[in-house]
């Protein structure tokens, strides 16, 4: 491990680079392109800040504890993390939720759509930042209570399980506010999530070949809930199952897919898929490559 640190470091050095780079330009596409400015775009904007809030909140941290010989961070700033990487969970599987929700009025209800979103969007926009951030608050309010007796955490990043195993007292009503809180962060935006797409399935098989091709332009979503699913399985398969006997790096890529993954592939899958913004960003590129033949 020691001597692979300046690997490990450029690595998570370029992802977060990139990181920045894509979703920074994704969100000045929308911006710039006024054609753009409709509710399903406005969401993918949320989905880049919120990849870059997500990334924002390991990174940095992981950049400088590659560096450090201690590998020490203090409780206040494990805490911050905990609610932070939290935060940037739930927030990121909500806008997932509400774009399938958008998908579905889109397909379901094509002639009202615009009217139907446009008065929604904003209120959307705004329960899927707060409810989350206040969501988890209100179960870390518990964990902050806690005294804590053991130091290490064997992870590269902070969770509010791990935390919690450190505590001193008993933390059985702690844990079952936990695992209660999973089941009330996730239920309401798989029950969304499904229930929008059960009814585009059945508009794409019963309709006709127009609705079927508006159907397919979901597509994008459903990588992008595949991909962040992922991620929340790998997490999940390192609590529940015995790993110890994967290498490091394996580990390592598990416990990190849902943090960087995401942030990294949702603006290729919707800069790729959209056409709109694809042409917008061959437009940009070639635009800059002219200028570099020019000088």
């Amino acid at each position: 491990m020691e001597d692979l640190k300046p690997v490990y470091f450029f690595v998570f050095l370029i992802l977060y680079v990139t990181i920045i780079a894509e979703n920074v330009t994704l969100i000045s596409v929308i911006y710039q392109v006024k054609t753009l400015h409709e509710p399903m775009y406005l969401l993918l904007c949320s989905l880049a800040v919120n990849g870059l809030f997500g990334s924002t909140a390991l990174l940095p941290a992981m950049l400088s504890n590659i560096l450090s010989r201690t590998h020490k961070i203090s409780l206040s700033f494990c805490q911050t993390q905990i609610y932070a990487i939290h935060a940037y969970a739930i927030t990121e599987f909500t806008i997932l939720a509400v774009m399938g929700y958008d998908r579905y009025v889109a397909i379901c209800y094509p002639l009202p759509y615009h009217a139907i979103m446009s008065q929604r969007i904003v209120k959307l926009i705004v329960f899927m930042w707060i409810y989350p951030m206040l969501a988890f608050l209100i179960v870390f309010i518990f964990t902050l209570q806690l005294r804590f007796c053991e130091k290490t955490i064997e992870k590269v990043y902070c969770l509010n399980y791990l935390l919690v195993k450190l505590a001193c007292s008993d933390t059985s009503v702690v844990n079952a506010i936990g695992l209660l809180s999973v089941v009330l962060y996730t239920l309401p935006q798989l029950i969304m999530i499904f229930y929008s797409y059960v009814h585009i399935l059945r508009v794409c098989v019963l309709s006709f070949n127009k609705s079927k091709l508006n159907a397919l332009r979901t597509t994008p979503h459903l990588l992008a809930i595949m991909n962040y699913s992922n991620g929340c399985f790998f997490e999940i398969a390192q609590t529940r199952f015995n790993i110890s006997q994967l290498p490091y790096q394996s580990k390592l890529f598990l416990s990190l897919y849902f943090l960087i993954f995401p942030p990294i592939l949702n603006p290729v899958i919707y800069g790729f898929s959209i056409e709109v913004i694809r042409l917008r960003l061959l437009k940009l590129f070639s635009r800059k490559n002219r200028q570099v033949n020019i000088m």
